[in-house]
């Protein structure tokens, strides 16, 4: 009896110390660790995981993404260590996302650049995988510029900052952006620093404005002014250069502390007004085309580059031009004299006369004083009527020297515009380029025989033109004018004149005189004759 009691207690020492051994041989793990293990069984629906428990686990097949073999060994979480059913509950997609995570965090902690794959588009942006995780990337994030179809900018693996981090969601927002503008911004920084004034580039026209052309360099944009686009007129950059074109442009200026550049792309070719005394000298002719109409005269382009102004005095010698479009019209092509150089301005006056001969010269060859010429009436003033006397030559004559005897208030009382007329040239004012001309000097004076018509005292049938406050005005039968005062009438006082005489009543007047150096014929009604 005591021997075989000796055998029991022997056997159940024995078994303690391997339940130990056993017990030391198994994992001291938590819920919610990741642990290694080895892949035991594989189920259709389940994966047998030994991770060194009392019972092995399972993980739903569903978990697995690739093909697995049993002794694969994996890392998995530990969701329960014995359920009801007393087996461990494991998750290989929870472990991934917990090691997914935390280099997540890592990387939005050091502010590293991660890499990523587009998944899919969403409303509003991407989902793209960052370590196994699915992040967002936002539209407004993908480019540095709208992008209206993500998949064809996010190919291959993206690389993204991570800007946004939600531990209670798990919610991660990246940017493509940011990235792109961080090289871009290292990149200008590089650029700024080598890029040297009178350097050469190449370039792409990113935008057009009113005032000029932004030019990417080397991802760093510089302003193309308009004033430096062309040695010519440009009336808008668009004349010049379109979005998208490939243009070579020499550096102006660098502001490397506010990250600008100044560009010129007509200091690509020399200054045409570099030499332009030398090739364009004060007095030689020269052709050219109208590119601009003002009030006060037009602008010339003789080269690209140079255009002069022809001043509306300096048109034409005779013609009176109101306003330049009288005579030219821009994309005309005239004949133009240098007549003033100013260089340091870049300012050339031109003249359109000068380029013909100047009629004035010899005008009083063809026209001496006192030659009778037949013109035209071009156009009819208070004061008198311009006659043109030959294509750009006008003359005046004064209304004083249309008539002889007859006084007219205004020339149309004589002459009809467009009416062919001799005319005498009585003076030329070379200097105010003016022509006095009369049309009564056509005609003989017949004042020079009226002395012998009218002697003093002949009485002379007449007829009032006029009743004024001093007396009364009558014309004679040749149309000769002669005023008769209140002292040679047969009236007391200017209150009489309006009830005794009558516009066009006849009446008897008896020749006092004749002033022929004066034209002055002096009458009375009264028999007794009274001096003055």
């Amino acid at each position: 009896m005591k021997k075989t009691s000796r055998k029991q207690s022997a056997g159940t020492k024995k078994r303690e110390e391997l339940l130990k051994l056993y017990e030391s041989s198994l994992k001291i793990v938590s819920e919610g660790e990741i642990t290694k293990g080895r892949i035991v069984k594989i189920t259709p629906s389940d994966v047998i995981v030994d991770v060194g428990l009392k019972s092995e686990g399972i993980v739903s097949r569903s978990e697995f993404k690739g093909p697995i073999s049993e002794g694969d060994e994996i890392e998995v979480l530990i969701e329960d260590i014995e359920n009801d059913e007393g087996v461990a509950v494991l998750s290989k997609e929870k472990a991934d996302f917990a090691k997914a995570w935390e280099k997540v965090k890592h990387a939005h902690e050091t502010n590293e650049v991660v890499k990523g794959k587009l998944l899919r588009k969403v409303k509003g942006g991407a989902i793209v995988d960052l370590f196994g995780v699915n992040a967002f990337l936002p539209t407004s994030q993908i480019d540095l510029y709208l992008v209206k179809e993500p998949d064809r900018v996010l190919k291959d693996e993206i690389r993204l900052r991570i800007i946004s981090l939600s531990e209670r969601n798990k919610n991660i927002i990246v940017s493509r952006r940011a990235v792109i503008e961080e090289e871009r911004q290292r990149k200008r920084e590089k650029v700024l620093q080598e890029l040297e004034r009178g350097e050469i580039k190449e370039g792409v026209v990113k935008n057009i404005t009113d005032f000029g052309a932004f030019i990417e360099i080397d991802g760093v944009d510089g302003l193309l002014h308009i004033t430096d686009m062309s040695w010519g007129r440009v009336s808008h950059p668009s004349q010049v250069l379109s979005i998208g074109d490939a243009v070579k442009v020499m550096i102006l200026d660098v502001d490397r502390e506010n990250e600008r550049l100044s560009l010129g792309l007509k200091q690509m070719t020399p200054n045409p007004w570099g030499d332009i005394e030398q090739r364009y000298p004060v007095g030689s002719k020269t052709r050219g085309k109208v590119v601009n109409i003002m009030d006060y005269g037009a602008f010339i382009e003789i080269e690209q580059g140079v255009d002069g102004l022809v001043h509306i005095s300096e048109m034409s010698w005779t013609q009176r031009i109101k306003h330049p479009s009288q005579i030219m019209s821009i994309g005309d092509e005239v004949e133009a004299v240098v007549l003033n150089i100013d260089k340091e301005n870049e300012r050339l006056s031109l003249g359109l006369k000068q380029a013909e001969i100047d009629p004035w010269i010899n005008l009083e060859e063809r026209f001496p004083v006192g030659s009778v010429h037949t013109g035209r009436a071009r156009s009819l003033v208070s004061y008198g009527a311009f006659i043109e006397l030959e294509k750009g030559i006008t003359g005046l004559v004064h209304i004083s020297d249309m008539l002889w005897v007859k006084r007219i208030t205004h020339p149309s009382q004589l002459l009809k515009r467009g009416e062919k007329v001799d005319v005498v040239i009585l003076n030329i004012d070379k200097k105010n380029r003016r022509i006095s001309l009369g049309l009564k000097q056509s005609l003989e004076d017949p004042w020079k025989s009226l002395k012998d018509k009218y002697k003093e005292g002949k009485i002379v049938a007449t007829h009032i033109s006029r009743i004024l406050d001093r007396g009364i005005e009558v014309t004679v039968e040749d149309g000769i004018e002669a005023f008769i005062p209140l002292s040679r009438l047969k009236v007391k006082t200017s209150e009489d004149l309006g009830k005794k005489y009558k516009v066009g009543d006849e009446l008897k007047l008896k020749v006092v005189d004749i002033i022929k150096e004066h034209r002055r014929l002096i009458l009375t009604e009264k028999s007794k004759t009274v001096n003055g």
